[in-house]
């Protein structure tokens, strides 16, 4: 069994017991608190244990856990303040990544995989326009025409607008100021680099749980730039979340977490979310510590967090927050209720009162109930603390594991150029009733039954993500379709599908 994490220090230690990673956790606290420097220590000691993690670097100062620390008089005076002995310096083995390409290896999904609600809140489209845009998607599905990136939907939108009269009696109307609406904004997110995202070849989740000799790697999302658009960067963490829940296999509760995700700035999750998505959002909190993940959110108050979601947090890290207006002041009280109240500490005072490295800590214990709140200062981290340079990260990319897998995008067969008349001749019948002998014996087949009895929640098909044939591609449309058909709804499976789900699942 994994040893116990070692986080902060009180008048006791204070360790996180790797057994109840998976029951989630909260770091919280004001800008400037120490939350990084807290989520480096926490993201480090999963990485020791073999745990993977992925986190979100939205100021560039994480990529520092990829080199060892450097002693200096202040973290001396913490390592002599905590009677720790002396530090052992060393890094993490970390995998960079980029939506954009840039400061890491590509990130990319599909149109399809992202799904028409998830894709709405991109686009920030009204209800009458995500309808418009959900049709689309149907309508591509029941054509067999494949959503890969953005142009593709980009045709299927001016197919739709074009044939809405045709489309009228099976369908209803179709707007055509709404598919003017969501061409317009598709614009914009094309121009914004959102057509660096929308393409192929997909992340491969396998990618993001690998270990490095006994270490898990800590997989580092690139995020300055992609904060810029606060919709896309929520969406894209959701979707991937959605994504893991989705795909991964039911484990139960084991030694140690199978992956460590951390959700930083999740205040941007819970914005102008519609209540639909935040019922699906609490869903797969709920359920995905089943798939042996752990997730933590890294926000600036505990408020930010829906109530339903935040009782599921049990490991609870808060940090100083301030308390200028009576606002403020109802935040901090509102913190204060959220920890198992210790007689000796007057909880709502003291988060006003913490410097920066403090906080008030309480984590679950090994049957799984809150410990009692603990002011206690964070154990400096092993790594190093702010960003590395340009070179060290071109280095570190260079000698990834998965260099050179996403670096040259795929542009195969799909809606755009069916549409346009440019491809070939499209798969036949005969080739799809071939192709679906072939995997009627395969995992993922047994779930066409349930797609075509109307579910309302599939269950993650076959991977296949990387290099799917246009013939896989067409079955499981067909398959999404007859799930479309009878039950009357997209069926998109649980989070990942009903919300925008993936290739394996989509109708």
């Amino acid at each position: 069994m994994p040893e116990p994490l070692l986080i902060a220090k009180s008048d006791e230690d204070l360790y996180l017991l790797p057994m109840m990673a998976n029951r989630h956790g909260l770091v919280a606290g004001a800008t400037g608190t120490g939350k990084t420097v807290t989520l480096q220590v926490m993201a480090q000691a999963f990485s020791n244990i073999g745990v993977p993690v992925f986190a979100a670097d939205v100021k560039g100062d994480l990529s520092g856990i990829s080199q060892p620390g450097i002693s200096s008089p202040k973290l001396q005076e913490r390592v002599k303040k905590l009677g720790l002995s002396n530090i052992s310096f060393s890094g993490a083995p970390v995998v960079f990544w980029d939506v954009f390409g840039e400061e890491g290896h590509p990130v990319r999904a599909t149109v399809s995989e992202m799904g028409p609600l998830l894709f709405s809140r991109i686009l920030g489209l009204n209800d009458t326009q995500t309808g418009v845009l959900t049709l689309a998607f149907k309508i591509a599905d029941d054509q067999g025409l494949l959503l890969m990136d953005l142009k593709d939907l980009q045709a299927m939108l001016q197919h739709v607008g074009e044939t809405a009269k045709d489309l009228q009696t099976e369908y209803g109307n179709i707007s055509a100021a709404s598919v003017g609406t969501i061409q317009r904004n598709l614009v914009a997110l094309q121009q914004q680099g959102g057509d660096k995202f929308f393409s192929e070849p997909a992340l491969n989740l396998d990618d993001l749980i690998q270990t490095q000799g006994s270490h898990g790697m800590v997989n580092i999302l690139a995020a300055d730039k992609l904060m810029a658009q606060p919709q896309l960067y929520a969406t894209f963490l959701l979707w991937l979340l959605s994504e893991l829940f989705e795909n991964l296999p039911e484990v139960g509760d084991q030694d140690k977490p199978k992956l460590v995700f951390f959700f930083d700035e999740a205040h941007l999750l819970f914005n102008d979310l519609p209540q639909t998505l935040q019922s699906k959002i609490e869903q797969v909190i709920r359920l995905v510590r089943s798939k042996g993940v752990g997730v933590y959110f890294v926000t600036q108050n505990p408020t930010d967090i829906p109530d339903v979601i935040l009782g599921q947090l049990g490991n609870r890290i808060q940090h100083a927050l301030r308390a200028f207006s009576p606002k403020d002041q109802k935040a901090v009280r509102a913190a204060a209720q959220t920890f198992r109240s210790n007689p000796k500490l007057d909880v709502e005072k003291v988060i006003t009162e913490l410097e920066v490295g403090e906080a008030l800590v309480s984590f679950l214990d090994e049957k799984g109930a809150p410990g009692i709140v603990q002011r206690a200062t964070i154990c400096p981290p092993a790594s190093q603390i702010g960003a590395i340079t340009p070179q060290q990260r071109q280095e570190i990319m260079q000698n990834s594991p998965v260099a050179g897998v996403y670096d040259k995008t795929v542009d195969r067969e799909s809606a755009y150029e069916r549409l346009k008349g440019k491809a070939q001749q499209p798969v036949s019948n005969v080739q799809v009733e071939q192709h679906q002998q072939q995997e009627q014996s395969q995992p993922w087949y047994s779930d066409l039954g349930k797609l075509a009895g109307g579910l309302a929640m599939g269950t993650g098909a076959g991977r296949g993500r990387r290099g799917d044939s246009l013939a896989e591609a067409m079955m499981k449309s067909a398959a999404r379709s007859m799930g479309s058909s009878v039950g009357r709804q997209i069926i998109r499976g649980v989070m990942g599908s009903l919300l925008g789900g993936s290739s394996r699942s989509r109708y």
